[in-house]
């Protein structure tokens, strides 16, 4: 296996790809990226047995093969290259890569081969075409609502759904919810559900993202207990989360005893200010009043704050208190614009509602406040 390229693009195949290989496994051969070169193109492959990444590599071929390096040493040996171009050559009776840049010479050792395993090609029982630009917007929406918690994986995936002109994604850590509904141009080939991790649409984001065209079409395969994603030329496999993701209508409140649009920026901005100073765990406390908000936080031996504004609040005056990360990310999702703020009481759930009618909608659980 031989093959020569330029330095920058070897880096940057080489940085996406890693990012997927596994760093504690026991099997070495996944802490590696496969070099696999055939007549027709070179790809690089990284898998961790949860998520497997293939990017292609503008090369030319001087001999087809294929070898498992390092991720990491490997990474580091080509981002400190002396030259714009790099030849990397498979030397079978030594066990190592040879990396030729310029008048530096590396010798790395190769993985195992046998030990990694094949990665799917594209496709799946059902194919949808999505615009990439709508998958990427809708899962930066709601990515921050699945869960980190391993202990519970329903709950670490974002429920994608597809169908007709709309694309839905969900996603809960039983704290809060998110739910974005994104209405499409045009009517999709096909429909699908499945749990997808987090982990892998945020690395789809990614991919996605790294070119200059915004547009373009994203492939979506689904299979009995797997999705492959298409993109760039990049595909992106991972394994399906078992289980039945939470019915997330039902945790929906039906009514509500105050709704008030806010200036979102500006409450934003507030609560950005205020939680500076809620910190070990102190909630944020949204106290309304006639025509008034005062969000406040206080931590002993810290400090407190508050600040004032303006809400078309009329009734009884309560007080409600959040997380105050939490009540921050469902903010930061409306994006822009005016949202809606829904509130029963301070022991039940408030919703956070994008006012323009973009379908995004942001479920958090309340604290309950020591008086």
């Amino acid at each position: 296996m031989k093959i020569t390229c330029t330095s920058a693009d070897l880096l940057a195949q080489l940085q996406t790809v890693s990012r997927v290989a596994s760093t504690r496994s026991a099997v070495q051969a996944l802490s590696g990226v496969q070099i696999s070169v055939q007549e027709d193109g070179v790809e690089l492959r990284a898998t961790d047995m949860e998520m497997g990444l293939r990017v292609p590599l503008q090369a030319t071929v001087v001999r087809p093969g294929t070898a498992v390096v390092p991720a990491r040493l490997t990474l580091d040996v080509v981002r400190a290259l002396p030259a714009a171009e790099v030849s990397v050559e498979l030397r079978p009776t030594d066990q190592d890569v040879e990396i030729r840049s310029g008048s530096a010479t590396f010798h790395i050792r190769t993985l195992r081969s046998e030990d990694f395993p094949p990665l799917p090609e594209a496709g799946g029982d059902a194919v949808v075409e999505v615009p990439a630009a709508a998958f990427v917007e809708t899962v930066a929406r709601v990515a921050r609502s699945a869960s980190r918690d391993e202990t519970r994986p329903i709950l670490t995936g974002i429920l994608v759904s597809a169908a007709g002109r709309e694309l839905r994604m969900v996603a809960t850590d039983s704290y809060r919810l998110s739910v974005k509904e994104t209405p499409l141009e045009s009517e999709l080939n096909g429909a699908f559900e499945a749990n997808v991790p987090a982990r892998a649409l945020q690395e789809l984001v990614r991919l996605a993202q790294s070119g200059s065209d915004e547009d373009g079409a994203l492939s979506v395969g689904v299979r009995a207990n797997q999705v492959v994603f298409e993109v760039r030329g990049a595909v992106l496999s991972s394994r399906l989360i078992d289980g039945q993701f939470p019915n997330y209508r039902q945790l929906l409140p039906d009514s509500y005893e105050h709704e008030l649009r806010i200036a979102g920026q500006e409450l934003t901005d507030v609560v950005r200010r205020i939680s500076l100073l809620a910190q070990k765990n102190a909630p944020l406390r949204l106290a309304f009043r006639e025509g008034e908000l005062t969000v406040s936080a206080q931590t002993p031996d810290v400090g407190e704050a508050s600040e004032t504004l303006p809400v078309a609040f009329a009734g009884e005056a309560f007080e409600i208190g959040f997380n105050p990360e939490f009540l921050r990310d469902g903010l930061e999702s409306v994006e822009s614009g005016d949202l809606v703020l829904k509130l029963i009481s301070p022991l039940r759930p408030g919703l956070i509602e994008a006012a323009d009618g973009s379908g995004f909608l942001y479920l958090i659980m309340p604290i309950r406040l020591n008086v």
